[in-house]
Parts: structure tokens; C-alpha cells; sequence
């Protein structure tokens, strides 16, 4: 009889110690992630690079505009915020904690087929002229700055959407988003599409929506509007920085390009995170992800900056 329970009190232990189904199923965890157009593309990267590490992760995210991630992490719809403008005090007030991640650009674009591209490539847009295009209505023909004869009418495109492309291109024409006059277009592919169509038309994109990440030239069918930075009427060796989205990245990256319309990209959270996975993507982003930013047509952040955004995680 002895002999009989201790063989069944055998039998108990290794049932008690088998894994069930052999192996122990990790514990999944999800991020959520929504916002601006301008680091989407970006992130996506980053989403897939760091599952491949961390199969026990899965990170949705999906693009709306700077304005709506910022109102959903806030509401608690989403974990992180894609965010491409500063985050203000009062967003601030309301919970937003926040880390810069890398940093881009909006640039200026007309369709390829613009009749007057030629000589708006030789000579450049000032700070001026795009105020008085965009802002004040004064410059409403394209001849009036080529000074070709005919009246070919410049068709204004802006973002319909809160968006931080809008509000950096406004603040860099010493304004914002509402003052921004034209047909308004909601989203990135949006501007992108609709300056392509029009050969009379005008709008602005992130650098990664005006560039085409393989060939690292202007997408087919739009080209950049360069900027005249020193107001000489022609575009200098110095200043002409448009023809690859390598040139434009070192002229972002060096200063050249002016800020605004250059900023760094954020990703936001209510309060700082407390999720462990949450935590643990942010730094990956902030060490071993900062190798893809460069390839995806983003500027690094410099190596001391890293560090103190690092330090906000910690």
C-alpha cells in the first residue's frame, strides 16, 4: 500500500513540473501609436525592426496628423503620439511627456510640370515671396516672379488637417496654420497628389513625402521649390541643396536649411511611461533604431541630445 502511494505521489510531482503544451507561451504586450504624417513612415520602420527582436510585442500605428495623435494620447485612446512640431506649455499642462527622436523638414514643392520651373530653379523663392504667396495674396501669378509674359495663376495647396507640417510652414512665413490661405488637402500623399496634377500648383511636404527613399530624388511628377536664403535673386552653389534627399539631410543636418520649417520629431506620452515594453521600445529607438534613421530619409539626432532624451526615460 505504501509502495502504491508513493508511485502516484511520483507521478504527481512530474505532472506538476511538465510544461503545459511543452513550452510556456510569452506574455504579449501591444503599443498603440498614432499621429503625424511626417514621422509615420519612420516609425513603421522602427516597428518592424525592433518585432523582429521582440516577437512578444506588437505596435499598431496609424497616421492622422500631428494634431489627432496629440488628442488621442491625451484621451488615452493611443499609447504614444507621433508629434512633428514643438509641444506647447499647455499641452504640456495637460499631460503631455515627450522625447525627440530624429528630426526632418518641410520643403516647398511644385508639380514637375510647371512652365516657369526652369527659371524658378535658377532663381530661387525668398522668405518674402513665399509670405506673399502663402499668407498676404500679393504674389498670385507665377510670372510675377519669373517675369515671363502671361497671367499663369499660382494654385495654393494647404494641409486641411492640424498638422505639424502646416504649423511649421506657417511659423516659418512668421504665422501659423489658420493663416495659411489656399485649397485645403488633407494630408502629406494629399499635397504630394495634388501639386503633382496641377502644373500651376504650389504646396509643401516632409522631405520623406517629396523624395523617393530608393532613388533618393524627387518622387516623379513634383519637384522642390528651392528657397533663396540670402535674397539675391538666384540660388548660389551654397544654397542649392535640392537635387538628393542626401544633400537635403546635410543641409537640414548643418544648419543650412533654415528652422522652421526644420524641426525635430517627437514621440509623446500621458506622463511619462510606465509600461515596461513602452519603455523599453523608446530606448531601442533611442540606441540601436537611430542606425535606420539615416537610411529612411531622417536626420540623427546629435549625440549629446540623444543622451538627454535617453536621461528623460530613465
Amino acid at each position: 500500500m505504501k509502495r502504491r502511494i508513493g508511485i502516484y505521489s511520483l507521478i504527481l510531482v512530474i505532472l506538476i513540473y511538465i510544461p503545459t503544451g511543452c513550452k510556456q507561451k510569452e506574455s504579449k504586450s501591444t503599443i498603440s501609436v498614432s499621429g503625424a504624417f511626417a514621422l509615420y513612415p519612420l516609425a513603421v520602420k522602427w516597428a518592424e525592426e525592433y518585432q523582429k527582436l521582440h516577437p512578444e510585442v506588437t505596435i499598431d500605428i496609424s497616421a492622422g496628423g500631428a494634431g489627432k495623435g496629440m488628442t488621442d494620447v491625451l484621451s488615452g485612446m493611443v499609447d504614444l503620439a507621433m508629434f512633428s512640431r514643438s509641444v506647447s506649455p499647455e499641452e504640456v499642462q495637460k499631460g503631455a511627456w515627450f522625447i525627440a527622436v530624429s528630426r526632418d523638414a518641410v520643403l516647398p514643392m511644385v508639380s514637375a510640370k510647371n512652365p516657369h520651373l526652369v527659371a524658378l530653379k535658377a532663381r530661387g523663392v525668398t522668405q518674402t515671396e513665399f509670405t506673399d504667396i502663402f499668407i498676404n495674396k500679393k504674389i498670385t501669378e507665377w510670372n510675377q516672379l519669373t517675369a515671363k509674359a502671361g497671367h499663369d495663376k499660382i494654385n495654393v495647396f494647404t494641409r486641411s488637417d492640424a498638422c505639424g507640417a502646416a504649423e511649421m510652414w506657417g511659423k516659418y512665413l512668421g504665422k501659423n496654420q489658420e493663416s495659411i490661405e489656399g485649397l485645403g488637402v488633407f494630408g502629406d500623399p494629399g499635397i504630394s497628389d495634388a501639386v503633382k496634377n496641377d502644373p500651376l500648383g504650389i504646396g509643401y511636404n516632409n522631405v520623406i513625402y517629396a523624395f523617393d527613399i530608393k532613388s533618393r530624388k524627387p518622387y516623379p511628377g513634383v519637384d522642390v521649390l528651392p528657397i533663396d536664403l540670402n535674397g539675391n535673386g538666384r540660388m548660389d552653389a551654397d544654397e542649392n541643396f535640392y537635387s538628393s534627399l542626401d544633400s537635403v539631410m546635410l543641409a537640414i543636418r548643418d544648419g543650412k536649411y533654415p528652422s522652421p520649417p526644420a524641426r525635430d520629431l517627437y514621440l509623446i506620452s500621458k506622463g511619462a511611461p510606465v509600461k515596461e515594453s513602452i519603455r523599453a521600445f523608446l530606448e531601442w529607438i533611442l540606441t540601436d533604431g537611430q542606425k535606420y534613421v539615416n537610411e529612411a530619409g531622417y536626420v540623427q539626432l546629435k549625440p549629446n541630445q540623444i543622451e538627454s532624451e535617453k536621461a528623460k526615460i530613465k
